[in-house]
């Protein structure tokens, strides 16, 4: 197994706050050597402990993996897997791709949109739901499709979507 290679202080940085995340995202650069060709695995890894990828993360994982700040960033904003805000408590994803546009996606966006009053790839100011469009969500013999908290629903219609929706409302208030 590859040991750390010093940084011009000698020593790997130490994490940012005792949150025991951390450790998991310091096993994956220590299986990858600490090198730079593991960013977007340790991006990945850091994104599924704490949920988004803050300035904070994004500042550690370039000092340990001895890479610009620049650099992470770019890969962070370049790839739409990865996101720089926190998530709400629910999450919408609904498809915009082909078949799903054809059958009526742009639609079911915008009543979705009016309804949780914000656009997609933003969060509710309550932080209670956040909307999401995908390019393809390779589920074409059902759409339109939209993801609700990771469960897909085929044939989805604004309705339905909307009293999803609805019911996320009820239930956190």
């Amino acid at each position: 197994m590859p040991t750390y290679s010093p940084t011009r202080a000698g020593t790997k940085p130490p994490p940012p706050s005792p949150d025991k995340r951390w450790r998991i995202v310091d096993t994956t650069m220590r299986r990858h050597g600490y090198t730079a060709t593991a960013l977007i695995e340790v991006l990945h890894t850091a994104q599924e402990c704490f949920g988004y990828l803050d300035s904070v993360t994004m500042r550690y994982v370039a000092a340990c993996l001895r890479v610009p700040l620049s650099k992470v960033y770019g890969v962070a904003t370049f790839y739409h897997y990865f996101t720089l805000k926190p998530p709400g408590r629910h999450t919408c994803v609904v498809c915009l791709g082909t078949a799903c546009y054809v059958k009526g996606a742009a639609d079911l966006l915008s009543a979705i949109e009016r309804q949780t009053e914000v656009h997609a790839g933003q969060t509710t100011q309550d932080g209670n739901i956040s909307l999401l469009q995908a390019r393809c969500l390779g589920s074409c013999g059902i759409a339109p499709v939209a993801v609700f908290d990771g469960h897909v629903i085929g044939h989805c219609e604004p309705g339905a979507a909307l009293a999803r929706i609805a019911d996320w409302s009820d239930h956190d208030a």
